[in-house]
């Protein structure tokens, strides 16, 4: 775990992939538990430590995951979330190249909850919801392409069904499509970058997250950034 950003009220910290960010029935320790032993031992608090969960990323994502250290900032944290008022930036390494260097993809998607996935239309469906991002390519390997994504609204498995959708499915996502897992298990999306006002001071917080260590990233990575 690597904290990026912490304050009073919020701390936002780089997930690994395979980390859980909360509870599961895998019994396996979440990322919000490892945050709150840091927290007392850093500050040594003799009790419980406060920490809400404002997001969630997949368990084989990695990137930024913020947290709310009190509970004024987990409401309106929560409300902004809820509200498209936080901007998140993901980059995605995937399988081929997309028909267009850059595009807004709507869909409809319907999750599975036995197979804990989701299914995109291009029309509203029973129990669908509205999907929207927008995407554009960085850079471009001889089988890759290293994408940026700007998601808009925020739904299960919404990057990773969409992109697999449009034929490019995110590099060791074997649930939707990929060719191969990666060696770590994990998937090659990135939660990038997250940028939002502070919930209490008021002032812009922008925090981006480092690569991975896979060198696939090292290679695709654009050179002008």
């Amino acid at each position: 775990m690597e904290v990026l950003y912490e304050d009073n009220h919020v701390i936002i910290v780089c997930k690994e992939a395979g980390e859980l960010v909360h509870f599961d029935k895998s019994g396996d320790t979440p990322l919000s538990e490892i945050v709150k032993q840091w927290l007392k031992e850093k500050y040594n608090k003799p009790g419980n430590v406060f920490l809400g969960t404002v997001h969630r990323l997949d368990r084989p994502v990695a990137g930024n995951v913020v947290f709310a250290k009190t509970s004024k900032a987990l409401v309106r944290l929560n409300d902004m979330f809820r509200h498209g008022m936080v901007r998140k930036i993901y980059w995605a390494i995937v399988e081929g190249k997309p028909a267009q260097p850059e595009a807004t993809l709507v869909d409809w998607l319907v999750r599975n909850e036995n197979q804990n996935r989701s299914y995109a239309y291009k029309h509203e469906m029973p129990r669908s919801k509205e999907a929207i991002l927008s995407y554009r390519t960085l850079t471009e390997g001889d089988n890759y392409t290293l994408l940026e994504v700007n998601l808009m609204t925020g739904r299960h498995h919404q990057i990773r069904c969409q992109l697999a959708t449009m034929g490019c499915p995110i590099r060791g996502d074997l649930k939707y499509g990929a060719h191969r897992s990666n060696p770590d298990g994990g998937i090659s999306l990135l939660s990038r970058h997250v940028e939002f006002e502070h919930p209490v001071s008021h002032r812009i917080i922008s925090v981006t997250s480092p690569l991975p260590p896979d060198p696939l990233w090292q290679i695709l990575e654009p050179k002008n950034t």
